[in-house]
């Protein structure tokens, strides 16, 4: 005679979508963006669907509703970014809290984005820029770093003059998830990155190797988006190890 199968049996029928919210976005991220992104994405869907309502009374199709009133008529990445945040939090109530609670159902499906690689920045219109003498050294190793190594703008401007790695053309960075990753520049043309930061390097006000001022455009400067360009990995690639 075979054993009855082993049944769970789900708990938190009582527990709120405000409170389960709560429960979910309490431990912050190791990155505050996103932490805020998930906070605004989850508050919005439950307040379309009523705060105070039990999380066990709200079904799939609700779900579904209140994800295609606030963001069906977003771009991809939008619908994406948030339907995944509402979709982490519900894994995270059935899941890791055993509570009943929805999914979100098989029609808000993820949709797919298109990369627009018609904005890309040519390099010569960044090797006329960074030429130019009336621009701060500092300034200049940023735009070339973000250019080079497609970085996020907050990575590179946390970077301080030590950190850099000039004999391996690297520099460790913490990524938006929280672990350090590298890195790596171009070394293919001396008045590139890794021939402005011995010049950084010697500046007797060590310690920040970008000027944050850097992510507002100087006066007079070319306006191309030289960070978007690298966010778009435009630049030679960005090699990282784990």
């Amino acid at each position: 005679m075979s054993a009855a199968p082993k049944v769970t049996a789900l708990r938190g029928g009582h527990v709120t979508l405000a409170a389960a919210a709560d429960a979910f976005l309490a431990p912050r991220t190791a990155d505050p963006n996103t932490h805020r992104a998930y906070a605004s994405a989850i508050d919005r869907t439950i307040e379309r669907l009523g705060r105070d309502r039990p999380l066990a009374d709200v079904t799939d199709a609700e779900i579904g509703t209140a994800l295609a009133e606030l963001w069906g008529t977003s771009a991809p990445a939008t619908w994406n970014r948030n339907r995944a945040a509402v979709t982490s939090w519900l894994a995270w109530c059935r899941t890791k809290k055993r509570w009943a609670a929805p999914s979100v159902p098989a029609e808000a499906e993820r949709r797919k984005e298109s990369a627009d690689e018609t904005r890309a920045v040519a390099k010569t219109t960044i090797y006329r820029l960074l030429s130019r003498r009336d621009i701060p050294i500092r300034e200049k190793t940023l735009w070339r770093m973000l250019y080079e190594t497609a970085g996020r703008a907050a990575e590179i401007l946390a970077l301080n003059v030590e950190d850099l790695d000039l004999e391996h053309r690297r520099a460790p960075v913490r990524s938006k998830g929280g672990a350090i990753e590298w890195v790596y520049w171009d070394d293919r043309d001396r008045a590139g990155t890794i021939g402005r930061q011995p010049r950084v390097v010697a500046d007797p006000g060590a310690g920040a190797a970008c000027s944050a001022s850097a992510g507002r455009p100087h006066r007079g400067a070319d306006q191309s988006d030289v960070r978007g360009a690298a966010r778009r990995h435009v630049a030679v690639g960005r090699d990282r190890e784990r």
